[in-house]
Order: structure tokens, then sequence, then C-alpha cells
């Protein structure tokens, strides 16, 4: 996955995301591994143009599905649905429209914090906020990572 690539393109084209998943743990000090790129991502009309643009070089292919299924990525796309797992040229790409726990972006970004990333501002899930995350979605890989991220948590506290 090139996360640098995806986060610049994003950042670039002015869309409004907020990273979570495995790569908030990692800005945060995780030490798990991760191979892919979650966001959370505004669902305002400009917001879903700029993010269909942004995306489009790199070819978004829905996960899981086969190749010659047709599939249009543009803004109406995007409005269409909520939850898209992507195959792109740069890797996985999931965005997410809503987070198990926080609910809308609206209320994800209440639960960002401003950090440099890959050579751009971004926006990350903050650690209670991605706990609370990983509680509410109860997949076993989310519920694997919480002792860690409870930990990263409590040694910032102190």
């Amino acid at each position: 996955m090139q996360f640098e690539k995806a986060v610049q393109a994003l950042c670039d084209a002015g869309v409004e995301f907020v990273v979570i998943g495995g790569v908030s743990a990692a800005f945060h000090g995780s030490a798990r591994i991760t191979y892919d790129l979650d966001i959370c991502y505004s669902r305002e009309s400009g917001n879903l143009r700029r993010l269909a643009a942004a995306l489009a070089p790199f070819h978004p292919r829905l996960r899981g599905f086969p190749d010659a299924l047709p599939f249009v990525w543009d803004e109406v796309t995007l409005r269409n649905g909520t939850v898209f797992t992507l195959h792109t040229d740069i890797g996985e790409i999931d965005l997410l429209a809503e987070v198990a726990g926080l609910g809308s972006f609206a209320e994800v970004k209440k639960h960002a914090i401003a950090l440099e990333a890959f050579e751009r501002d971004v926006f990350s899930l903050d650690l209670p906020g991605l706990i609370r995350a990983k509680k509410a979605a109860g997949r076993d890989k989310d519920l694997a990572a919480l002792a860690e991220l409870e930990s990263l948590l409590e040694a910032g506290d102190s």
C-alpha cells in the first residue's frame, strides 16, 4: 500500500477526510501492521466530487468483485453509497461515511486531531475515538488491537 501517495492525493485535492483504522493507530505509535488505508469522508457534494477526482487516476474498483463487472467511479457513485472497499493501483482504500461508535463525518471530526503525516497536514482519530470505534466494530482484529491502544492512551496520560 502506498499510503503516502494516497494521503497526498486526497490532501492535494482538498478532500475532507479523517484517517481511521490501522494507519490512525500507527500515527499514535501502534506497532501493528496494516495493509489498507481507512478514511471517513464528508458526504458534502463538493467533497464527493473532489474525492472521486483524487482517486480516479488510481483506477478504483470494488474489491472482491469480478474485473468484468461494470463500475463507474464518480460523484454519483459516491452519493449512492456510504461504504466503499476499493482496490486501486496504489493499494486497498476503504471509504466510510460513518464510523461505528462515533457516527457521521461531523461526529468523527470532533474526535480527530490534526497532525503532519506524509508531508501533509491531515486529520486522524484521537486515541479515545479510535478505541471507541474499535470496540463498537467488534471484529476480532479490532478487539485484538484494544490492549495496545489502551496502553498507548494510558502512557500518554502519564
